[in-house]
């Protein structure tokens, strides 16, 4: 069984989404264990809780530095027997320590197709605004290993969407949501607990 961490930030859809895919059997030898927030009153802690699973906030600002803070969360998981961190719309900025303490096993998912529109500051609608800026006619998701610079480390999976006429950054934030995060975020999990995942370079090979 892999206990799952999941971190959040807000409204948890990516979390629920990955717990349906446990109800349904699709994840079946998963289990989330702990869901970590960065702030307080954030929905996904809600979400969590209605499924009984252990809730808790560790704030980056509550710490001296972010060595500190990379302890803390490493402790926290560690005490959980985390085998997977899932980052499900989580918007602090891990540091070395933690992410060394689980290289290759902490997963990101991000709205939009790395390279583009990614980085420092690509969170929320914003990737959905600066698509629909630029005229991109394709968009999508992408779920990804974490290295320490936001959405840099290795691709697990991607799926694209056509950008529509007359969509709008709120529009097409759902509908990349639903027709591509919340698929291929459960489809990464799945595939790291089969152990079918491994890491050569920048390149995923899914075998």
């Amino acid at each position: 069984m892999l206990n799952i961490g999941v971190m959040v930030s807000g409204g948890g859809t990516n979390l629920q989404a990955i717990l349906d895919r446990i109800e349904d059997g699709t994840l079946s030898d998963c289990r989330v264990v702990t869901v970590v927030s960065s702030r307080e009153g954030a929905y996904a802690l809600e979400r969590a809780k209605k499924h009984g699973i252990n809730t808790t906030v560790i704030s980056r600002k509550n710490f001296n530095s972010i060595d500190e803070y990379d302890q803390a969360l490493i402790r926290h998981m560690r005490s959980h027997k985390v085998g997977l961190v899932v980052l499900a719309g989580f918007l602090s900025l891990l540091g070395e320590r933690f992410v060394q303490e689980y290289k290759n096993s902490i997963i990101n998912v991000h709205p939009s197709l790395i390279p583009s529109f990614c980085g420092k500051g690509y969170y929320g609608i914003i990737p959905h605004q600066k698509a629909l800026e630029y005229g991109v006619k394709i968009t999508g998701a992408t779920v990804h290993f974490v290295e320490p610079e936001y959405d840099s480390g290795p691709i697990i999976l991607q799926k694209a969407i056509e950008v529509l006429p007359d969509d709008t950054p709120e529009i097409l934030q759902k509908r990349v949501m639903e027709q591509c995060e919340w698929q291929i975020l459960p489809e990464a999990i799945r595939l790291f607990s089969q152990g079918r995942l491994s890491v050569e370079g920048r390149k995923v090979i899914i075998k």
